[in-house]
């Protein structure tokens, strides 16, 4: 080992700073090998640093792991994981391909990003490839004494937004250069007060792929998540990488002031990775087989999500990415809540069949963490299981979006 590289913990998943350095964690269970990328920039076309993970000093059990002296905040990097490349198998390593950290506080790399150059095994995408940001020690933004508002659910009232829809056009007011922004919804908080609302919940702000889309659109709803842990990069207003991060808690503590809840709509159901045909991005190249619901064949993607994959939330690692995301957006970002898109596909065991005591639920609905958010579900999803008055029986904590009772609301 070098002087300023140390074997590193398993734990805590993702980047932690330490005394002696940035800690470095990520699942992987399959894979033979792995490399850490360390980025100048985020556009950098190459790393400025390799270096390889050895399975004697680097990995315990399934956790490959590193400590680096040298780096700090701002640090820009990626993985790339070496296997069997064996659809087959339900293995689809391929050691061409940069891959995004699964717990990546912020993602950058957007200048030069090519979903095309992803999908092409064996086709070096370095140059094209999202990034992570290694994120600032959390305890160094000031919340100002911000604490959670705990709100009744029977005195709530919660108006459904889009970041971006809500504040870009010229009529809502908002300054130019905030609108479509993190920092364009404070601008209107007068107004959502004006109506009397006490909760938003904002249509999904985990960082996803605008790409993800037929060709000459945008994906604008924000369904296609490719980080559950990093607040979408586009809607930041400031252009520095971390920006989104302290952007967005600007924003929950000010809405928090004017006696509003923040409730973050979450797609804990599919990623932006697609179908088979899809790019490898993240998930697809740590660990398949972990990561989604694979057909019989093993080589095609279970669809319950109707988006072309399916995570498997079932499975332990799944389960644990999801609470470990939970906590993150309640104990550091300070959400009041959440709504789960399509929650019936958490329902769903690791073979893909709906059962009554699915781990992830109850995980959620007994989490000490958790016990003072709103959860709510979707409860139904895209291959027709539905769920509505019936979602996880035996639960005291998960309300329902009632579908049969909204939809023939005027609108």
């Amino acid at each position: 080992m070098l002087p300023n590289i140390l074997p590193g913990q398993p734990f805590p998943i993702g980047t932690t700073f330490t005394p002696n350095g940035v800690n470095f964690s990520v699942f992987s269970k399959s894979c033979t090998g792995l490399e850490l990328l360390l980025f100048d920039e985020p556009n950098s076309p190459q790393p400025s640093r390799v270096i390889q993970l050895h399975k004697k000093h680097n990995k315990t059990f399934y956790y490959w792991h590193i400590l680096v002296s040298d780096i700090a905040a701002g640090q820009v990097y990626a993985y790339r994981a070496d296997g069997l490349y064996a659809p087959d198998q339900g293995l689809r390593f391929d050691s061409s391909k940069v891959l995004l950290d699964p717990y990546a506080r912020a993602v950058v790399g957007w200048d030069n990003y090519s979903r095309e150059a992803a999908s092409c095994f064996g086709k070096d995408n370095c140059a094209q490839a999202l990034r992570a940001v290694v994120a600032d020690d959390p305890k160094t933004y000031d919340w100002e004494g911000d604490l959670p508002l705990r709100i009744p659910y029977a005195t709530t009232v919660i108006y459904e937004l889009h970041i971006d829809g809500f504040t870009r056009h010229p009529s809502s007011g908002v300054s130019p250069e905030k609108r479509g922004k993190y920092a364009g919804l404070i601008e209107k908080i007068p107004y959502l007060q004006e109506l009397g609302i006490t909760a938003v919940e904002l249509l999904p702000i985990h960082q996803f792929d605008p790409n993800d889309a037929r060709p000459s659109h945008k994906n604008y709803w924000g369904y296609s998540t490719i980080g559950f842990f990093a607040p979408h990069s586009h809607y930041s207003s400031r252009s520095d990488r971390l920006d989104p991060i302290n952007e967005f808690r600007d924003l929950v503590k000010a809405l928090h002031r004017a006696g509003i809840e923040v409730i973050l709509d979450v797609v804990f159901n599919h990623t932006a990775e697609g179908n088979h045909n899809g790019p490898t991005l993240s998930f697809k190249g740590l660990d398949n087989q972990a990561y989604y619901l694979l057909e019989p064949n093993q080589a095609e993607y279970s669809n319950y999500s109707g988006c072309g994959n399916t995570l498997k939330a079932n499975h332990p690692m799944v389960t644990r990415m999801i609470l470990d995301s939970l906590y993150y957006w309640v104990a550091e970002m300070h959400v009041d809540g959440f709504r789960f898109d399509l929650a019936s596909v958490l329902s769903r065991s690791k073979l893909g069949q709906p059962f009554a005591d699915s781990p992830v639920l109850w995980a959620i609905e007994t989490d000490p963490v958790l016990a003072g958010t709103k959860v709510i579900a979707e409860a139904w999803d895209a291959a027709g299981l539905y769920q509505v008055g019936s979602f996880l029986e035996g639960s005291d904590r998960f309300a329902e979006w009632n579908g049969p009772y909204r939809d023939p609301l005027p609108r």
